[in-house]
């Protein structure tokens, strides 16, 4: 068993629930976020290059490839992450290693709060449930 399996098994008990395992990687998810760690948010997220995020019409492929674009698009000059927010969360699990989850996402940012949904399609791997395909999309602006 491989260090970070170790750690994952110690922090929820044997009989944890995928539905709990999987909102707490979602939760620790906004967590690092609201924190500014990318590399944290990341975590959450398959390394390979067979991730994909499907988003505003376009398809990116692999983690470093995802990593990058959250980069360019919350951490560039003059860009700010914000406070993100998930709610409305819906898990459906699919069969012992494969889980869906649906729901809201909001960023607090200094001029505007982008907000929309999302699908994520989840794997249970050997250190705990990753994001292998991330559908977001985001709302039309709220007239003020």
């Amino acid at each position: 068993m491989t260090f970070a399996a170790l750690a994952f098994a110690l922090l929820l008990p044997a009989d944890t629930k995928p539905e709990d395992a999987i909102r707490a990687v979602l939760t620790d998810q906004e967590t690092a976020w609201n924190r500014g760690e990318l590399d944290g948010f990341m975590k959450g997220y398959w390394k390979s290059d067979q991730l994909r995020f499907y988003s505003g019409g376009t398809v990116t492929s692999g983690w470093q490839a995802t990593l990058d674009r959250y980069r360019k698009r919350y951490q560039a000059e003059g860009k700010e992450m914000g406070k993100l927010t998930f709610t409305d969360l819906e898990i459906e699990v699919l069969g012992p290693d494969a889980a869906m989850a649906r729901g809201r996402w909001k960023l607090k940012l200094a001029k505007e709060n982008p907000e929309g949904l999302f699908t994520l399609i989840l794997k249970k791997f050997p250190d705990g449930w990753k994001i292998v395909h991330d559908h977001t999309s985001a709302a039309e602006p709220k007239a003020p």
